[in-house]
């Protein structure tokens, strides 16, 4: 059974920092590439940032390129976002996904196989 497991989740204020961390199980990690998504409230699903099984590429949202950064460590079979200079419309759940693929980054939901249950992060102003 695949699992992942958001933790890191919490209140900062404007221009603070955060990172969030997603564990996984079940599956062969570097088989996949992974992905942060988020949803703040009365908003869809919007894609956040991807990175492929090796952590030699990745993509970004445009409006976040510069403060957050995406990375793992396969050997802890656990992909990171560190989100620096924080908003307050930062605010939202923060799902980590993890795609089919190992060798592609890609910003569609649809794509991505497995998703965690979210971890809550809130900026104040």
């Amino acid at each position: 059974q695949v699992q992942l497991v958001e933790s890191g989740e919490g209140l900062v204020q404007a221009g603070g920092s955060l990172r969030l961390s997603c564990a996984a199980s079940g599956l062969t990690f570097n088989s996949h590439a992974m992905a942060w998504f988020r949803q703040a409230p009365g908003k869809e699903r919007e894609f956040v940032a991807a990175i492929d099984w090796s952590g030699g590429g990745t993509v970004y949202a445009d409006s976040l390129k510069g403060r957050f950064t995406i990375s793992r460590v396969n050997v802890e079979n656990t992909v990171y976002l560190q989100m620096n200079s924080l908003k307050p419309e930062d605010t939202a759940v923060y799902y980590c996904a993890a795609d089919r693929v190992a060798f592609r980054t890609v910003v569609a939901g649809l794509d991505y196989n497995f998703w965690g249950q979210g971890t809550q992060v809130t900026v104040s102003s």
